[in-house]
Formats: structure tokens, sequence, C-alpha cells
């Protein structure tokens, strides 16, 4: 204790400080419900509104949700959007017709934020006789249990005695034929033409102003930072959004879409970064986009990209202690939520970090380091699974952690994990399973505590 009445002012102007942060975080936050609350009804003009659910892992179901709404509302029928897991037998029996845009994460999961769902509506059949239904399933087939939530969810359904309006739509990575046959079935239902090209917003221009390669060296693939800066527009973004890149057109004229990945960086930066591995093909080949973007793109070339929202990775208030779990490339979608509480007073920000050798796979290991001294971040622990004496993996970690996680974890800590499906992320949800208990990991779920952008 210290009687200096200085020391005394300048304690309350920080503590003052910090109520006003906490306070503008929540006035923030009620505003946006506020206004997603107002988007959804804004659609919406009766009782007899169609309601549109989605179930999203990376935003792309919420978005094709809203365009399916805006669709009807343009052709003379109101719509109504809502998450699907904030619905439950009731809602859905209420709903009369209902359709839904599913994503299937990793090998057949359903997306986190429809976990309660699951869990407690579709545990088993219930009655819903009285409800017609259209579902639009998402997935990449290059899973084995290609759309494997949305097939379980239209089985669901169909045993709970609702009737479907038309057969399920899957689409393959975004394919562009299977979303114009949603969009033709939206069209039967209405009895009006649904706009042929219905695509995702337009790309805006970026320019690449900085490659660098982070593991010269390396056991493993090369892993590149990228920086584009952008041209001629003011784009906003928060940590956890993603980015969609456009590819260059193929020699044969065909278009091979776009790539997804996690940003880096905030607007207040300047420039979306990105890290990016290049990939190898069986055939010594390198991958389509990442080849593209880590050797044949030259600094100063510009690329088509877009930003969009990935609600289902934002991070909690400054406030929330907040344990970031990656590996590899995955660091980049773990950086923005450091970055994002930078120079403010935070509830404690902690570092779980895996790779492959510490001489040359510690990625940003100079930021990192000057995180940790600046208190950005609170704590760093990295593990390398090739080094001597290491041998670990990030969720070994979590083992070797335990106490001090669960009491982050009890004192109100949400943990965002990021980085590869195979392997790291089933690894670390065993392991956190195993040092929480799996009741209270499921619990963490559904409040929204425990996020995952994995790929």
């Amino acid at each position: 204790m210290t009687g200096d009445p200085v020391r005394w002012l300048w304690t309350a102007v920080a503590v003052g400080l910090w109520l006003l942060v906490v306070a503008a975080v929540a006035w923030s936050r009620a505003r946006t419900r506020r206004a997603a609350a107002a988007r959804t009804h804004a659609l919406a003009s009766g009782g007899d509104a169609v309601t549109v659910a989605f179930a999203s892992q990376t935003g792309l179901a919420e978005e094709l949700a809203w365009m399916t709404a805006r669709s009807l509302s343009e052709a003379g029928t109101s719509a109504r959007v809502t998450p699907l897991g904030e619905m439950n037998a009731a809602a859905l029996r209420a709903a009369t017709r209902l359709l839904i845009v599913a994503s299937t994460t990793g090998e057949g999961d359903a997306p986190d934020g429809v976990s309660r769902f699951v869990r407690q509506t579709m545990d088993a059949p219930v009655d819903l006789s009285g409800l017609a239904y259209g579902l639009l399933a998402l997935g990449d087939r290059t899973y084995a249990d290609f759309c494997g939530f949305g097939r379980a969810l239209d089985g669901w359904l169909q045993r709970s005695g609702a009737e479907p309006l038309f057969d399920r739509v899957e689409v393959d990575d975004g394919d562009a034929g299977a979303v114009r046959h949603w969009q033709h079935q939206l069209g039967l239902l209405t009895g009006a033409t649904i706009h042929p090209d219905w695509t995702p917003p337009a790309y805006d221009r970026w320019t690449l102003v900085e490659r660098r390669h982070l593991n010269p060296g390396s056991p493993g693939g090369e892993a590149w930072l990228l920086a584009f800066a952008p041209d001629g527009h003011t784009p906003a973004w928060v940590a956890g959004d993603i980015a969609e890149i456009g590819l260059p057109a193929r020699a044969d004229g065909t278009d091979p879409g776009s790539r997804e990945y996690s940003v880096a960086s905030l607007p207040d930066d300047g420039r979306a970064e990105f890290i990016v591995r290049r990939m190898i093909r069986p055939d010594g080949s390198p991958g389509l986009a990442s080849g593209w973007l880590t050797h044949d793109l030259a600094v100063g070339d510009a690329v088509d990209m877009r930003i969009r929202p990935n609600r289902s990775f934002h991070g909690p208030a400054p406030g929330t202690p907040l344990i970031l779990i990656g590996n590899g490339t995955g660091l980049a979608g773990l950086r923005a939520h450091w970055k994002a509480r930078g120079g403010q007073p935070h509830g404690g920000v902690w570092l779980l970090f895996g790779e492959r050798t510490r001489a040359h796979d510690a990625f940003l290991d100079e930021e990192l380091q000057a995180a940790v001294m600046a208190g950005d971040l609170t704590r760093l622990d990295r593990a390398f699974s090739r080094d001597a004496g290491d041998g670990r993996y990030v969720q070994a970690l979590i083992a070797e952690h335990g106490d001090t996680l669960r009491d982050w974890v009890d004192r109100g800590a949400a943990i965002h994990v990021c980085g590869s499906l195979e392997g790291m992320s089933k690894g670390v949800q065993t392991a956190l399973a195993d040092v929480l208990g799996a009741g209270r990991l499921t619990e963490l779920t559904e409040a929204g505590r425990y996020r995952r952008d994995v790929y």
C-alpha cells in the first residue's frame, strides 16, 4: 500500500479508463445485437413469413441464408433469418415453412454453433408433422463424410414427420451449379424468377506489398507471410474474419474459383496479412492457390479479394481471458486476436502453439516475444515436434498445464483453436475433454466460449 496521492490519482484514472473500455465494448455488442435483430425482422412482414435458418462454421452458410431471404423478399414472399442453433422443436413447429442452409465441418461434424441443437433437439425424433422444409447442405467431397451434418439433419427432420419441399440440394465446395439449382427451387416456391447470377458480393482489388519466407530450412513445407494493401477502398473487419482470394483463370479458360484464408491483421495495420503454406501435390507440383500466392504472384501485382465476417470465430470482450491454441499456419487466425487487445487493459491472453522445429519454425518469434514484453500476450507456450528433447505436439501442452488451464476457464476464459483439422484439432479436442471433462467442454461450446477455425 502507498499513501502517495499522485499514485492513487493515476490508479483511479487507470481504473476509470478500463471501465470506460468495458462499457464501450458492452454498448458496441448490444448495438450489434440490436442491428442484427433489426436486419432479421426487416425482411419479415407477417406471420406467414418463411423462416430461413443457418448452421454456419465460417460464415458462408449465413451469407447464403441472407441471399435466400432477400431473393424470397424480392419475389414477394416475406422471410426472416435466424441461426438454427437458437431454435428448438417448438420453434421448428411454429415456423411452418422452413429453409435451412447447413454447413458440415470436418469429417461430417455439425458447426459449433448448433452443438446445443444437436444435443438437445436432434437427440430423438419429435413431432414436426406440420413443418415443410427445404435444405441446402454445404460440404466438401475431399472429406469422406460429405455433407454429413446436412444429411443427418435431413434424416432427422423426415423421421420427425416434416415434409421436404424438394430433394436436398448438396453443394460441393461452393459449386455454382448446385447453388443455381437451389435458386431454381426458390423460384418454384415463389412463382417468380430468381436472378440467375446469384453470387457473393463482388471482389475488391488488393496489391501484394510484401511476401516473406517464415521458415527457411524447415523440414516441413514453406510458410510465407503475405501482405496486401487495399486499392482505392477502405475495408473493415475484425479479428476472426476470413478472406476469399479469387484465383486467376486456368490456361484452358476455366475458373478455379477462390480460396479462403484467416486474416492475421487488423484494419489499423493498413493491410490484410496471411500466413500461407506452399502445398505440394503427390506428383511434385505445387498447389494451385498456394503455389501462385507464394511464388508466382509478384510483389506489386493486384488480386481480387474480399473479407467477409466469420462470426463463429469472433473474440470475446477484452475483459474476458482468452486462450489461443493452434499449429502451423493456424497462427494467422490467432494473431489478430492478441493484436486486437494490444495497448489496452484486458483479461489475459495465453497462446499455446505447435510447429516442427524451434530453429526454423518459430514463426514470428520476435513479434511474439515483443508481445509478451508489452503485455499483449500474458503467456506463451510452444511445442516443437521434431526437436530432440521436445517431440511434443501442441495438445501435449494442454495436458502439461491442465491445472492452469482449468483455472483460466474457471475465471471465465474463452478458448479459440485454429489450424489443421487432421491431427491437431482432434488432438486438442481430446486433450481439452481430458482436462476439463467432456461435459464442460460441451457447455463451453454451447456458450460460445469454445470456438474453432480449422481446415
